[in-house]
C-alpha cells in the first residue's frame, strides 16, 4: 500500500542532514518549503511504525531533532503526529488574548 504524507523535519546544527536528504531523495520527495516535503510512502501493514523504523535506520537523530508527519487516516481525516521528538512551546504563546485548551491535531 502507499500513503501520501507531508513530512516536516527540524534538525540541529550538527544533525545528519545528509542522511535525511538521502532518505528523502530515495523516496522521491517533493520540496514544499524549508524542511517540508511531500512523499508517497509504500508500506506493508503498519504505516506509522514502518515509516518510523525506515527513517531511524537511515538517519541518525538526536533527542532534540523533531520529525512531524501529516497524513490522512483510513477515514480520510487529516492527522498529524510526531514521528520523532515532541511538541515544544510555540514562539507565539502569550501574544493572543484567548486561552486555548490542548487540541488534537485532526481535521
Amino acid at each position: 500500500m502507499a500513503k501520501g504524507i507531508w513530512i516536516y523535519f527540524e534538525l540541529g546544527i550538527r544533525a545528519d542532514y545528509e542522511g535525511m536528504y538521502a532518505w528523502l531523495d530515495n523516496h522521491g520527495a517533493h520540496e514544499c518549503g524549508e524542511n517540508l516535503a511531500f512523499i508517497r510512502y509504500d508500506f506493508e501493514e503498519d504505516f506509522f511504525e514502518e515509516l518510523k523504523a525506515d527513517i531511524l535506520n537511515h538517519v541518525d537523530l538526536s533527542n532534540k531533532d523533531r520529525i512531524y508527519i501529516v497524513f490522512r487516516d483510513e477515514e480520510k481525516k487529516l492527522k498529524g503526529k510526531f514521528l520523532h521528538g515532541k511538541r515544544s512551546r510555540a514562539p507565539w504563546t502569550g501574544y493572543g488574548s484567548i486561552e486555548q485548551e490542548d487540541l488534537v491535531d485532526e481535521a
